[in-house]
């Protein structure tokens, strides 16, 4: 079926429930895998991590797309995969938590607690606001619309006059080169 790059979502979602058309859904999987990993990445902080949950976000929409009764599946997805990153968090904390509690008490002793981080902590925060302030102002902007205003890549593409695909790249280029400017440019230690 070479008309499905110009069906609309529902259409690709009837053709895959009404119809098992793979092709329907692989074409889904093409128009919202990058916005799918762009906003597990935002959660995760890992591509790794990003990775996985894209994937498995994507089997969830596939078993679940018959109760889907939207217009656009972009907010669907994303909101499948904030819960999926969100789940995988919690677990792995709640691993990360129960290793901890098997560690003697002699050898927690020497792990810093929260509050001698907050001076470094403060440093930290310092150093992200001087790399923020390096990059150019369309840069800042959309960080400031995606991560203060909470606005979703749908709201900045209009705001913006990018498409929604080009609002993804853009954020995820931001943070990659800010993320390197933080590592080739360490805070001093206090």
């Amino acid at each position: 079926m070479g008309v499905l790059y110009m069906m609309t979502d529902r259409e690709l979602a009837y053709q895959v429930t009404q119809r098992g058309n793979q092709k329907a859904f692989a074409e889904i999987v093409h128009r919202y895998s990058g916005m799918v990993f762009s906003k597990a990445l935002g959660v995760m902080r890992s591509e790794e991590g990003a990775a996985e949950v894209t994937q498995q976000t994507f089997v969830r929409a596939y078993t679940n797309l018959d109760t889907w009764r939207g217009t656009e599946l972009g907010p669907w997805l994303t909101t499948i995969a904030v819960h999926t990153a969100l789940k995988l968090l919690d677990k792995e904390r709640r691993r990360r938590t129960s290793s901890l509690d098997d560690l003697p008490d002699r050898v927690l002793g020497g792990i810093p607690t929260e509050s001698s981080y907050s001076e470094d902590h403060e440093a930290r925060l310092q150093q992200m606001e001087a790399a923020i302030a390096t990059l150019p102002e369309s840069d800042q902007q959309l960080l400031h619309l995606h991560y203060y205003d909470s606005c979703n890549t749908a709201d900045i593409a209009r705001r913006t006059g990018l498409s929604q695909s080009n609002v993804l790249v853009k954020l995820h280029r931001i943070r990659e080169r800010l993320r390197k400017d933080l590592q080739t440019h360490p805070s001093p230690s206090l």
